[in-house]
C-alpha cells in the first residue's frame, strides 16, 4: 500500500518537477539533441539560471493576464453563485417532480458542445459592443457553469433533512430564514465545489478566449501564454514552463485547502443526516 502511495506521490509531483528545472535551465542544458547520451534531461547539467523568468517577468504581460483572470474568474464565479444556488434549491424543494425533470433538462444543456455555440455567442458578443473585451468572457462563461452548478446543487440540497427546515418553520422562521440560517451552512461543501468547479474553467479555458479576445494585454493566462511564448515552430520552454509552474502552484495549493473543507464538510453532513 505505501509503495502504491509512494508511486502515485511520484506520478503527481513529476510534472511540478519537470516544469522547475525546465524553468531555470540555461538553454545548452535545455536544447541538447538525443544523440548525446550523456545528458541527463531531469537533473540541472549546467549552473540553473533566471533567464526564462525575467523574459517571462520582462518582455511578456504576465502580470496583466493573471490580474485578467482574477477579473474574470471571480466575477464569473459569484454570477455562477448568485444564479445556481437559488436554482438549485428551488427545483429541488419547491419544483415538486418537475424539479427533477427540469433538473436533467438545465444539465442537458450543458452537454451541448461548445463549437455549436460560437455563431449565437458571436453575434450577441458583437451586438453588445464586447468584442476584445475580457467582459464578452464574464457574459459567456456562466452559460457554462450555471447548468452543471444548478445541477450540482440540487443534488447537495436533497441531502439536507427535510425536517430541519420543517422543525425551522414550525419555530417560527420565515422560509428566507430557514434557507439562511440552516439550508445554506450545510450546503457549504456544494458552493465550494462551485466555485472550484466555476474557477477551474476559467483558469483553463481557451476557444472562446483565443475567438472573443484578440489584443495581447486583455488576454487571460490560458490564452496569452502560448500566444506569446509559442512564436511559429519556436517553443521557449523555459519561459513556458516558469509560467506554468507559478500559476499552478498557488491554485494547486488553494485547491487541496478547499478539499480538506470539502470532505470535512461531508462527513459533517453524513453524521447530522
Amino acid at each position: 500500500m505505501y509503495a502504491a502511495a509512494l508511486a502515485f506521490t511520484l506520478f503527481a509531483v513529476f510534472p511540478f518537477y519537470w516544469m522547475l528545472i525546465t524553468a531555470f535551465k540555461q538553454n545548452r542544458d535545455l536544447y541538447v539533441g538525443a544523440t548525446n547520451l550523456q545528458h541527463i534531461p531531469w537533473i540541472f547539467n549546467e549552473p540553473p539560471t533566471l533567464h526564462h523568468v525575467r523574459l517571462l517577468f520582462l518582455n511578456t504581460p504576465y502580470l496583466l493576464w493573471l490580474r485578467n483572470t482574477a477579473l474574470v474568474g471571480a466575477l464569473v464565479v459569484l454570477i455562477t453563485l448568485l444564479v445556481a444556488v437559488p436554482a438549485g434549491y428551488s427545483l429541488a424543494r419547491l419544483a415538486g417532480r418537475w424539479g427533477e425533470r427540469l433538473g436533467i433538462g438545465i444539465f442537458l444543456t450543458y452537454l451541448v458542445p461548445p463549437t455549436l455555440l460560437f455563431l449565437p455567442f458571436a453575434r450577441v458578443v458583437s451586438w453588445l459592443g464586447l468584442q476584445n473585451s475580457p467582459w464578452a468572457l464574464v457574459l459567456v462563461y456562466p452559460t457554462f457553469t450555471v447548468p452543471f452548478c444548478t445541477w450540482l446543487m440540487m443534488g447537495f440540497f436533497r441531502s439536507v433533512p427535510r425536517e430541519l427546515e420543517e422543525q425551522g418553520l414550525v419555530d417560527g422562521y420565515s422560509r428566507l430564514a430557514v434557507i439562511g440560517r440552516v439550508v445554506l451552512p450545510l450546503a457549504v461543501p456544494g458552493m465550494l465545489t462551485v466555485v472550484i468547479f466555476a474557477f477551474t474553467l476559467v483558469l483553463q479555458e481557451f476557444v472562446y478566449a483565443l475567438t472573443f479576445i484578440s489584443q495581447v494585454d486583455r488576454m487571460t493566462i490560458s490564452l496569452g501564454v502560448p500566444v506569446a511564448l509559442v512564436r511559429g515552430d519556436v517553443f521557449y520552454w523555459g519561459s513556458l514552463m516558469a509560467a506554468c509552474f507559478l500559476t499552478s502552484v498557488p491554485i494547486a495549493v488553494v485547491y487541496s485547502a478547499f478539499m480538506d473543507r470539502f470532505i470535512a464538510g461531508l462527513t459533517a453532513g453524513a453524521v447530522k443526516g
